[in-house]
């Protein structure tokens, strides 16, 4: 990681919790966030992807906490919370983006462990971790909560069924979790990001790589969206004060490509 970009915002003595934050648009959001100041407490599944994220942040002398844990667990969503707030003393922020992924699949051959494995991690997983950091945020009189959806739940990607249902989940819970917990000047967020070149594996020329290849063919910047310069600096938007004014919304942070459907 470079310096801290002139766009970055001021998070100096913030605590922004993070899940799926070892991979991906996670890694590229902790690591903004990380250059921006912020305390984080990161979460994954996956133990040597933990302790290479928390190589990369401790050699910068961030302060962060790492935690293994599953979204779809609600007891785990509700102990990273407690375990950052007894950490740091308080929570500023939550990027909700850890979510499980199926195998590309006919809508009718979907089981229902694709539906429980997608639904769990993605709208549940979302709503125990904005329960869980409820409380801390009403006291403070302040939070920022960003989730993270996706395009595929507005076009209905085909062989996407249950991952589309789950991101439109996600963002019907963003919306309501606005207009309930505004009184308490807390704003609630959706991302939906373009970015999955961490995704596809360099050998993958089947189904997936020809639905990505297809989506960038006719999209208007007509790139993948990378982590930490693309998705990253509005997912810092949305955490700071700039953006104190703007909840209940979904930011298509996808290089234009909504504008096909």
């Amino acid at each position: 990681m470079t310096a801290a970009p002139q766009d970055a915002w001021d998070f100096s003595d913030q605590v922004i919790v993070v899940t799926g934050g070892t991979r991906g648009i996670g890694l590229g959001i902790i690591r903004y966030l990380a250059r921006a100041g912020a305390k984080l407490a990161v979460t994954g599944r996956k133990p040597a992807r933990l302790e290479a994220a928390q190589e990369e942040l401790d050699a910068l002398g961030v302060d962060a906490l790492f935690l293994a844990s599953d979204v779809g667990d609600a007891e785990a969503c509700r102990d990273v919370i407690a375990r950052t707030a007894e950490r740091f003393g308080r929570i500023d922020g939550l990027v909700a983006n850890a979510q499980s992924l199926r195998p590309v699949t006919p809508l009718a051959e979907v089981t229902a462990k694709d539906v429980a494995v997608v639904f769990n991690t993605g709208p549940m997983g979302t709503l125990w971790l904005m329960q869980a950091v409820l409380p801390h945020m009403q006291a403070q009189g302040r939070g920022r909560i960003v989730t993270l959806g996706s395009a595929m739940g507005n076009t209905g990607a085909p062989g996407y069924g249950p991952y589309s249902a789950a991101k439109e989940a996600i963002r019907s819970l963003t919306r309501t979790a606005a207009r309930e917990w505004g009184k308490f000047g807390i704003t609630v967020n959706c991302v939906c990001p373009a970015s999955v070149a961490h995704r596809m594996p360099p050998e993958d020329e089947g189904a997936r790589a020809t639905a990505f290849a297809a989506m960038y063919a006719n999209q208007a910047l007509g790139r993948d969206g990378d982590p930490e310069e693309d998705i990253a600096p509005t997912v810092g938007f949305l955490l700071s004060d700039a953006s104190q004014y703007v909840t209940g919304q979904t930011l298509m942070v996808d290089g234009g490509g909504i504008l096909r459907a």
